[in-house]
């Protein structure tokens, strides 16, 4: 065998240990050696590797089954963060995580919706605060991770943000230059299918869409437990189909759009006319006091959804639905609703079992997901031995 068949060998080896320890910890390596079925010594050595870079750590011993008592493994969450940022249409949120997603630090800032270089501001300022708050660690800040709703390309390019021009700040060289780290941008609906993918309750997503209602509505899509990002990365605007052909017009030049009667925006605007309080707060003390006006909005809001929600059922066959958006978590009835529209304008057997819940993560879903791209990109390189 060659050096470079060795080397390859080294490093493969090192990569299905390391990911057993992270999926199976704590774990000894008597144990590590049965699962993967490599030799002792070998185990021994990557084992050995692994502490020095401070990626793994020992935790004690653990039960015997017979000889000495053995020396128990773990992944090291805590040799390196990363930050998570969801800048939206008129909020930021910002997460710094340790490298198994448990949230560190967490921000929220309002924001106004037409002032852009206020979101530049803001979004530095939030990010400056978490890397001050981040605990010392061998590896540091392992990078950041955005996300915006809008189109972004495979090349992470913010392309179009329909609602907010936040396609105007170049947000991954201002970002680096500022930072100097490895910073990746996505689409908002995306990172929280990955985030309740990989951190949410809703079991295991194989077929599964991420539905974002904000001031607009994006889809995250996953296929056999991956992300669908389309042959530009453009997959999962469906906010933007018509379910009215002589509907009004959309900024995204599209007539009827199916965000133009069942986001955010569209159904709780008028609301906005009671005073200077967030709408959800607003929204709480209507619905607090019963008033009928507000749960009548709550009807309209999930049937609206709800119409949309056929055609998705429909086009992607999905396993389970997940609703991301802070009044559906709160409020059981425009649920309800949404399950009564479907149901009423679908045959039973055409629904085939699909599953309606709402995200577990709530407003942090998809900054969790940013977050956890970076995590993902920083093992991979680390596996690929850039460290």
């Amino acid at each position: 065998m060659n050096t470079a068949d060795q080397a390859l060998v080294k490093k493969m080896n090192k990569i299905l240990i390391l990911e057993q320890i992270i999926d199976n910890a704590p774990i000894s390596r008597a144990k590590l050696s049965e699962i993967t079925g490599l030799n002792k010594s070998t185990v021994s050595s990557q084992v050995s590797s692994l502490l020095q870079k401070e990626m793994i750590y020992e935790t004690g011993r653990g039960e015997s089954s017979g000889g000495r008592r053995p020396v128990m493994l773990k992944f090291n969450r805590k040799a390196g963060y990363a930050i998570g940022a969801d800048i939206g249409t008129n909020y930021i949120i910002i997460v710094l995580t340790d490298l198994e997603g448990e949230i560190i630090e967490h921000y929220e800032r309002e924001l106004d919706e037409k002032d852009i270089e206020a979101t530049e501001r803001t979004l530095f300022e939030l990010i400056d605060h978490a890397v001050k708050k981040m605990p010392d660690s061998h590896y540091g800040l392992t990078g950041i991770g955005v996300c915006v709703p809008g189109l972004v390309d495979n090349d992470q390019n913010v392309v179009f943000t329909p609602n907010k021009p936040i396609h105007t700040l170049q947000l991954k060289r201002l970002l680096e230059e500022r930072y100097n780290v490895p910073i990746f941008i996505e689409n908002e609906a995306n990172a929280g299918a990955i985030g309740e993918r990989e951190y949410g309750d809703a079991g295991d997503l194989k077929h599964a869409i991420f539905v974002s209602i904000n001031t607009g509505i994006g889809l995250g899509i996953l296929m056999n437990g991956k992300l669908f990002r389309g042959v530009h990365g453009f997959s999962g605007e469906a906010g933007h189909m018509s379910i009215d052909i002589n509907g009004p017009l959309c900024r995204c030049g599209n007539k009827g759009c199916w965000e133009l009667y069942a986001s955010e925006r569209a159904v709780f605007s008028s609301y906005l006319s009671h005073g200077n309080a967030p709408l959800h707060q607003i929204v709480k003390a209507l619905a607090d006091s019963r008033d009928q006006k507000m749960l009548e909005t709550f009807e309209t809001f999930g049937f609206y959804i709800g119409v949309g929600l056929v055609n998705i059922i429909k086009t992607l066959n999905p396993e389970t639905i997940i609703l991301r958006n802070t009044m559906i978590e709160s409020y059981p009835l425009i649920v309800d609703v949404i399950k009564k529209t479907i149901s009423s304008r679908s045959k039973k057997e055409a629904l085939t079992d699909c599953r309606l819940t709402v995200s577990s993560l709530g407003r942090t879903a998809s900054s969790l997901g940013a977050s956890y791209i970076v995590i993902e990109r920083f093992l991979e390189r680390f596996m690929n031995e850039q460290f």
